[in-house]
């Protein structure tokens, strides 16, 4: 890997991204109004958005983020794009690394503004809001590297966006958010033990109580963080020289 041409193609996408703006507002602005509707929903009751709204502080970001790179990377590859950039004497880690960073740029920045929001004009109450921030930003990172990877398996933009239901909405079930893991039958806990949003909402959830994070937590962190990397390097394995 060549830090200058990371480099280089992380910029290429931040530019890219910066003239789509409905691509922007995808990312930026959705997320917030999601946070606000749940707030509005819940406005007479407020212990229920004090409960859920810190889990999905992370898992909005992670549903956008895994969306928009999916379907960004789809285009890349079907435009011909990403087959002349590997055309070049490029390594396929420089240049996956570089929209992996990219992404995560944009990921930072949409968690961190969806967070300030929730935090703060609507009162979201956390014991940890700095770890709560970081959370999320790390959930919008491995959604990023998941729709990065999955991009490889869609021929079509529809085809990616069919990834949602396929491979986000079980996460978002079994993940512990609506119904706690211990409820759920036998066969779906050993499910959910396999999905990386269990363990970004575990982390989130400990992060929200009083008790002190301990070593579970850390455990979660280093999960989504090793699941993060593992997408990449796979993501990185499906690209091609040369399109069939």
């Amino acid at each position: 890997m060549s830090v200058r041409t990371t480099s280089a193609v992380a910029a290429r996408v931040l530019r890219q991204l910066r003239r789509d703006p409905r691509t922007v507002a995808l990312l930026i602005v959705v997320p917030t109004v999601l946070v606000v509707l749940l707030h509005e929903v819940f406005s007479g009751r407020e212990e229920v958005f004090q409960r859920i709204g810190a889990p999905l502080l992370g898992i909005f970001p992670f549903i956008s983020m895994f969306l928009v790179s999916s379907i960004t990377m789809l285009r890349e590859r079907v435009s011909g794009t990403l087959e002349r950039l590997m055309s070049m004497p490029l390594a396929k880690l420089d240049v996956l690394v570089g929209y992996a960073i990219a992404f995560a740029a944009v990921a930072a920045a949409q968690a961190t503004i969806v967070s300030l929001v929730a935090l703060g004009p609507l009162g979201l109450n956390v014991e940890r809001p700095v770890t709560i921030v970081g959370l999320a930003i790390g959930n919008a990172v491995l959604g990023m590297s998941l729709g990065l990877f999955v991009s490889a398996f869609a021929r079509t933009e529809f085809q990616a966006v069919q990834f949602m239901p396929a491979f986000v909405f079980p996460q978002l079930l079994l993940c512990g958010l609506l119904v706690p893991r211990e409820q759920m039958a036998g066969w779906l806990d050993a499910v959910s033990w396999v999905l990386p949003l269990t363990y970004a909402y575990d982390a989130l959830a400990r992060a929200m109580a009083s008790a002190p994070l301990g070593g579970r937590f850390w455990a979660d962190v280093a999960v989504v963080a090793g699941v993060t990397i593992a997408a990449l390097v796979l993501g990185a394995a499906t690209l091609r020289r040369r399109t069939a």
